[in-house]
């Protein structure tokens, strides 16, 4: 592992960690040559996954775009960081162990969304108002519906958002 410091290719591993999930390896290492030290992170190398649109491009898989749509969604909120970064290693570790290498940017948004849904409900909307395009106030109005109608299931037709 070369150096962050110095270059020099030669390091020693004086401690290593597992994260909580068991996918990531933090090793503190230092410099042989100029005796500073340095952390890196050792996972497993996946197949890159990769993401087909609605107009059907592929793009590779961006665990920093899932991650901002989830932080926009959440701002002004009380969701905190650990939370957000908590449902992101979920929605990934979700992606990776699907058996195909390819998935549907909707397949991802629903994912989101459910993840939302458990953590907030005006970020949920938030997200939904943007992945789902409303084209009207009748459409935002049934997506409301629905989501009083899975918090109260007692919710009858007469108790919509009109």
């Amino acid at each position: 592992m070369k150096c962050a410091y110095c270059g020099c290719t030669q390091s020693r591993v004086v401690d290593s960690r597992q994260s909580e999930d068991a996918t990531t390896i933090r090793r503190r290492r230092e410099c042989e040559n100029c005796g500073r030290r340095f952390t890196t992170y050792e996972r497993i190398d996946l197949v890159p996954l990769m993401v087909v649109k609605k107009d059907q491009t592929r793009e590779a898989f961006d665990v920093g775009k899932l991650r901002s749509g989830i932080v926009k969604s959440c701002e002004k909120r009380p969701v905190p960081l650990e939370r957000i970064e908590e449902m992101v290693r979920q929605i990934e570790q979700r992606l990776n162990s699907q058996a195909e290498n390819e998935v549907t940017s909707k397949m991802i948004g629903e994912l989101v969304m459910e993840e939302l849904k458990k953590v907030d409900e005006v970020a949920y909307v938030r997200f939904a108002s943007v992945y789902r395009q409303f084209r009207d106030i009748q459409s935002f109005r049934d997506e409301l519906n629905k989501l009083l109608a899975d918090f109260d299931p007692g919710t009858t037709d007469g108790d919509t958002v009109r």
